[in-house]
């Protein structure tokens, strides 16, 4: 089967994966599609929301939406590095401690043994509830885990198996809130909004979640096989030389803006290519072209920009730079 043949399964396999989450959850299917190519690309996403949006629930359904026949975990254990779980939650608070999150070495009975007790951190996919509760210290326990999938205590290192992804979601007001600081920020491929529904999804969701069967006959519909396989072909998906001109272009004007105190990193552009070939996969396509590269610049440039004046959104920049940055280099 050629490449074009392969990335049309993909696209079938995820509009199955994305109506499933969409019958339990109101979400617009383009931030979706954001979301799960931020995944197959290999990083994670950050949703920045008002309470009561539905930002766990969303991250619940896209676990719940997987199915696990076992053996990927007996396969793990003799490795080294504990077993992982499908989904784990972790509900952040200002008392939470590194420890808490990675795991900690205790003594075991009369053996004197060190065992190790993992924590939740060692799960396929990790919801972290309400991120910006933690303090720095706490917060921080997550550099290594998001950059590099593995997790030391007191010196020992283990791997976390794939896939791993991580779901934080953000409260933008509230009381005690820690600001994520901006290397914490750039490990995000992608920062996403659900926003509120209109008028007429939002009655739907009262009709559905109503309901204590709200959930009632939600299951699996993608083996977590096929969504390994999903994440190998992202490097078959071409992007032509002057589209990553593009990129780059775009990238550089952001450090050259003058409200801008620190622009975009070199990372932000291996981000931008990564994540546009996902996307370009799972909508049926085995190329980058620039327009959507400019679709999905706002999500993974706007939270890595630190402005000078902190009351000016970093989205009036990526639309300057939209309008501005000649497409003409990716002809």
């Amino acid at each position: 089967m050629d490449l074009h043949n392969t990335v049309e399964a993909v696209e079938r396999g995820v509009a199955e994966l994305i109506e499933n989450i969409q019958s339990v959850i109101s979400i617009d299917r383009r931030k979706l599609e954001h979301l799960l190519a931020a995944h197959i690309a290999g990083g994670h996403v950050l949703l920045a929301d008002s309470h009561g949006v539905g930002k766990t629930s969303l991250a619940k359904a896209l676990a719940g939406s997987i199915s696990w026949d076992g053996n990927h975990q007996r396969g793990q254990a003799g490795a080294g590095s504990p077993a992982m779980d499908d989904f784990s939650r972790i509900q952040c608070t200002v008392d939470l401690l590194p420890q808490d999150i990675l795991g900690y070495n205790r003594i075991h009975g009369t053996s004197h043994d060190l065992v190790f007790n993992k924590g939740p951190i060692f799960a396929h996919f990790v919801l972290c509830d309400e991120i910006n509760l933690l303090t720095p210290k706490t917060q921080g326990s997550f550099f290594q885990a998001m950059e590099e999938q593995t997790v030391t205590v007191e010196g020992k290192t283990f791997d976390l198996q794939n896939p791993f992804f991580i779901i934080a979601t953000m409260n933008l007001k509230g009381a005690h809130l820690f600001p994520l600081p901006a290397p914490q920020l750039d490990r995000f491929m992608v920062q996403l909004s659900m926003g509120y529904p209109d008028e007429r999804h939002e009655a739907g969701i009262v009709q559905r979640h109503g309901r204590e069967d709200a959930w009632a006959g939600f299951a699996p519909v993608v083996p977590y096989q096929q969504l390994l396989q999903w994440k190998s072909m992202v490097d078959e998906v071409s992007i032509h030389p002057e589209v990553v001109t593009y990129i780059v272009a775009c990238v550089r004007r952001s450090r050259e803006h003058e409200d801008v105190a620190v622009g975009a990193s070199p990372r932000t552009g291996v981000k931008l290519s990564r994540m546009s070939r996902a996307l370009a996969m799972i909508r049926g396509a085995d190329f980058v072209t620039v327009d959507l590269v400019k679709e999905i610049m706002p999500a993974a440039v706007t939270h890595r920009l630190v402005m000078k004046n902190s009351a000016q959104p970093a989205s009036t920049v990526i639309e300057e730079i939209l309008e501005t940055v000649p497409v003409e280099v990716a002809r």
